[in-house]
């Protein structure tokens, strides 16, 4: 699992080269079809260059607004360009099947495949693969969780992996050879795991833990009541959602390098499961269906969102939209009226509850957001447009979604197992992929 050399062993296992002029070169129509299997293959995987309206390619990026940092700036994207046809791509179904000759079954994974006794090879007219779409491949497979993996974090200058489970234990794992090098028993079903900087921050029942991966320091904060299920950083402040509804804050004391009580935030009825930090907001998502708007500097309640009929499982800031996800099968994505309030200006439905949420870019920086559903795939969606860019299946439901270096990302899942995939960078394209 050597993340630095591992992407470019994979792309030249592909037959990827880093030159190449586009002018001259055609979009394989099998890529768009999502059938495509030569590697190499001698047209492009990737749509050309978009005209500026004289003829001439278009010099600005696939979206001025394809940062996930939670700021909200003026300008950027409209009320009308989420949704299918508002972008690139197609719609839903535009993902193809592997393209083996036969019309392949996209929504199954076969099983004698799995086992390694499938005996029809190509000719079978299920999927013989973990995924299907473009621009993305699973580079290796982490086991030795033995219940569902619910956090996966990589702290800053570290060449370690992190992954915490229901199994009451952390893992570390080197980022060279893929192998669990320690085995940490916390007591406790772990809830959610976060890194800021060289901190690592675990929930588990009634407490966090803290480690400091650069000097081992280790805290334990108390204070939560019943398991902590969310956890964000902002301006040295450490925020956790808990079970009873609760959001307890800390704050780190610099002289006394330890973090101190700073504030418990009331409001929701029921478990915070969810959090994230955007232009000098919390957006904190409950079991009670509602998401909740606090002011950074007040630590006050400014408004209450009550579009969602379920579970709100995840929230991220894209941009100046805020995205939820929710067991009610739908994604939502929020915008701030002229008044400062947030209201939906676009929902997408799925045909399962969603799970959680993850965004990114791709290896030519385009925005995709990665949805977990439970019926145990992740969704891969272009943003704003939502065309589905591929489909990633599993065993059981991923519960975890996190980026990592360069154009790494993770998966964990139910039955303990973390899968490392990263997107391939095209050889007309070839850029370093910008994840924030």
């Amino acid at each position: 699992m050597d993340f630095d050399g591992g992407n470019k062993r994979v792309y030249n296992r592909l037959g990827g080269s880093t030159g190449g002029d586009t002018k001259n070169q055609k979009v394989c129509y099998k890529w768009q079809a999502g059938k495509c299997n030569r590697y190499p293959c001698p047209f492009l995987h990737s749509e050309l260059p978009t005209s500026n309206g004289n003829g001439a390619p278009s010099k600005r990026p696939y979206a001025e607004n394809s940062g996930f940092s939670g700021n909200r700036r003026g300008g950027g994207s409209s009320f009308n360009t989420w949704g299918p046809g508002r972008g690139r791509g197609g719609g839903r179904g535009s993902v193809g099947g592997g393209g083996r000759g036969v019309v392949v079954n996209v929504e199954r994974v076969c099983t004698y495949w799995i086992q390694g006794t499938c005996g029809f090879g190509d000719r079978c007219k299920f999927l013989h693969s973990w995924s299907v779409g473009d621009g993305f491949s699973l580079l290796t497979q982490l086991e030795g969780h033995k219940k569902v993996v619910s956090g996966i974090a990589m702290p800053s200058g570290s060449d370690k992996l992190y992954t915490g489970s229901t199994d009451e234990t952390v893992r570390v794992w080197d980022c060279q050879s893929g192998q669990c090098i320690a085995v940490i028993n916390l007591g406790g079903e772990v809830g959610c795991m976060m890194s800021e900087g060289p901190w690592l921050f675990v929930g588990i029942p009634n407490f966090v833990k803290a480690w400091n991966t650069q000097n081992s320091m280790e805290l334990s904060l108390d204070g939560p009541v019943g398991q902590v299920y969310a956890l964000v950083v902002i301006n040295d402040m450490l925020f956790a959602g808990t079970q009873d509804g609760a959001i307890l804050v800390w704050k780190f004391n610099v002289a006394a390098n330890c973090f101190e009580p700073a504030a418990s935030l009331k409001g929701h009825s029921r478990g915070v499961v969810s959090l994230v930090v955007g232009a000098n907001r919390l957006y904190s998502g409950s079991m009670d269906n509602t998401i909740r708007v606090w002011n950074l500097e007040t630590l006050q309640c400014l408004q209450t969102l009550t579009g969602h009929t379920s579970v709100v499982m995840s929230v991220l800031c894209w941009d100046q939209f805020l995205i939820s996800c929710s067991l009610d099968k739908t994604v939502k994505v929020w915008f701030a009226t002229e008044s400062g309030n947030l209201e939906v200006t676009y929902t997408h439905t799925e045909e399962h509850g969603i799970v959680t949420l993850c965004g990114m870019h791709d290896s030519q920086g385009k925005p995709i957001l990665l949805c977990s559903c439970n019926d145990n795939t992740v969704r891969l969606y272009d943003l704003p447009s939502f065309a589905e860019r591929g489909k990633i299946y599993n065993k059981q439901e991923v519960r975890a979604i996190q980026t990592g270096p360069g154009s790494i990302f993770f998966t964990g899942d139910g039955t303990g197992l973390v899968r490392v995939w990263n997107w391939i960078v095209e050889p007309a394209t070839a850029t370093a992929s910008n994840i924030q």
